[in-house]
């Protein structure tokens, strides 16, 4: 498959619980086309983490990934949720391949933050070419962002940031950020657009919070190398005009 043939659809933590929802997912990624996709389950991972009897933490829009939380979150993600999407996909007519970013070694990490945050990791590689044979076959590969560590051990790296490495290397025709939400959000409307040299100034202002925050973030970074990038909800997969659109820093105007 040729480079910018493929759309990156990263699916958002907050929705793969529902059902309902998932199957309107599994539909449009149908109709979509040739698709990689990477998915979060953070809720989840947090709802198990307390019926263990551990509260979740966080910094900067990120969990503190402590030996205890990383059993929960393989789990949840490269077992629960990466599931659950494929037979969402397959029961729709999508050829769905459930991986982990620890499978075949196709996403590779480091220790983030010099370990501040636990077994959090940050993309280091990735195996584009195995993408590629998937995606030649007529298969759309599922991803949990669990990947591999330096040690041989599960590192576990933020959905969207795996995202947008993905996307990246792929040299992808698109990257969506889909969740429930229409686009980023100022003042209860929906921006058109956002450019990478902005991010830094929304978070500072508390424009972009919590989950945002890397999510835009992610966006600015692979907004250079990928064709379009936006974040929005399932109306992207049908309607090209849907959603914010991520500008790479210092292109474009404001919206």
């Amino acid at each position: 498959m040729a480079a910018g043939e493929v759309t990156v659809i990263k699916v958002g933590g907050n929705e793969v619980d529902d059902r309902e929802w998932v199957a309107r997912l599994a539909v449009a990624v149908r109709k979509r086309g040739p698709a990689v996709i990477v998915h979060g389950g953070g809720k989840e991972v947090t709802e198990l983490q307390r019926a263990l009897g551990a509260e979740p933490e966080w910094r900067d829009g990120l969990r503190v990934t402590t030996p205890e939380a990383m059993r929960a979150v393989s789990m949840v993600l490269s077992g629960l949720v990466n599931k659950r999407l494929v037979s969402a996909l397959v029961g729709a007519g999508v050829d769905a391949l459930g991986v982990s970013g620890e499978d075949a070694g196709l996403l590779r990490a480091i220790v983030a933050r010099d370990g501040a945050l636990g077994r959090t990791g940050k993309i280091a590689e990735v195996r584009a070419e195995l993408l590629r044979v998937w995606l030649r076959m007529g298969l759309t590969p599922v991803i949990s962002p669990v990947s591999r560590g330096p040690d041989g051990e599960p590192l576990n790296v933020n959905a969207d940031d795996a995202a947008a490495a993905v996307a990246s290397a792929l040299r992808a025709e698109e990257l969506l950020f889909v969740s429930n939400v229409p686009g980023v959000l100022v003042d209860g409307r929906t921006r058109g657009g956002v450019d990478g040299d902005e991010v830094e100034e929304m978070v500072a202002a508390g424009v972009a919070t919590g989950g945002m925050a890397p999510k835009l973030r992610a966006a600015a970074r692979a907004a250079h190398g990928v064709g379009s990038v936006r974040i929005g909800d399932l109306q992207m997969l049908r309607d090209a005009d849907a959603g914010t659109r991520v500008r790479g820093a210092m292109l474009g105007a404001t919206a």
